[in-house]
């Protein structure tokens, strides 16, 4: 059976609409990609032929995303870089569960392994058995009662758009332990770019906020990375165990609440233990139940 037309450079197309969607400039996508106007009108016609319509509009040479372009352009980014990451061997599944690494993105080193929700239960955790326990009595609710016990540890966010702002950080929490009082007053309002680690660390962030934010579930990963703390000093190295958990405003907008427990207890393929403790034991926290509530 022959193949549709364009499935076989099915990845030139991709980039040639992502980056085209990006600029809305025909010049410095061509410039961006290195190839030809005709060759990314060629890309932009077999693409709508495939979808069943316009991708943009054209309207004195300024190009804009139509509602059809608007709708599949993330899908466009995802399937792009998760085939990035997959052709330089940095994503595969661990037991049917995601795992990343890579230590080709710019100043980023980063490596995570989504593990079932089991493992809460089996392992040293107290925060995080806290936090399920919390969101299910709280039934997701942001402000109800049962969820302030946990609340001073966790970082809340909004998706506004494709963007994920920061609403909320917890005086506990690992982000403002880590980077202090200054960077938790400073985060506030602010989007995932805006984190230390900057944007290639962000896009890395960003997937399993959205597997969540579909889902409206609860999602367990384990991650190992360098992260400057202090500008101009050189990356220290990390490991915690992160829960994600689907949560509501009190308006009934989506919340999602990040739990991160930095913790030696991190299992990650291909993430030696002897790495992992390279993170400094002064910034372990596994704190006891007793003393989530303040």
């Amino acid at each position: 059976m022959a193949r549709p037309n364009g499935e076989a450079i099915l990845f030139e197309l991709l980039r040639s609409f992502t980056t085209l969607a990006e600029t809305l400039n025909l010049t410095r996508t061509v410039e961006q990609l290195g190839t030809t106007r005709q060759t990314v009108r060629r890309h932009m016609s077999i693409l709508e032929e495939h979808m069943g319509g316009p991708l943009f509009e054209l309207n004195e040479r300024e190009y804009r995303l139509t509602t059809l372009g608007r709708s599949a352009l993330r899908e466009a980014q995802e399937l792009l870089a998760r085939g990035e990451a997959w052709l330089a061997n940095q994503s595969s599944h661990v037991g049917g569960l995601f795992h990343l690494k890579s230590r080709q993105v710019p100043q980023v080193t980063y490596y995570l392994q989504q593990h079932p929700l089991r493992q809460v239960w089996t392992a040293d955790a107290p925060l995080l058995q806290e936090s399920i326990r919390s969101w299910a009595l709280a039934g997701g609710a942001l402000e109800h009662p049962a969820f302030q016990r946990i609340r001073p540890f966790a970082m809340v966010f909004r998706l506004h758009g494709e963007s994920w702002l920061c609403t909320e950080v917890g005086p506990k929490s690992s982000f403002a332990t880590w980077f202090g009082w200054e960077w938790q007053r400073s985060m506030i309002g602010r989007e995932l770019t805006d984190l230390p680690g900057g944007t290639s660390f962000a896009t890395l962030l960003a997937q399993p906020m959205r597997d969540v934010y579909e889902t409206e579930g609860i999602r367990l990963d384990h991650v190992f990375t360098e992260i400057t703390r202090v500008d101009g000093e050189a990356p220290e190295p990390v490991a915690y165990r992160r829960l994600l958990l689907g949560c509501r405003f009190p308006d009934g907008s989506f919340a999602l609440v990040s739990i991160v427990d930095r913790t030696y207890n991190v299992v990650i393929d291909g993430v030696d233990q002897t790495e992992i403790e390279r993170m400094s034991p002064d910034l372990l926290m596994s704190p006891d139940p007793n003393d989530v509530i303040d």
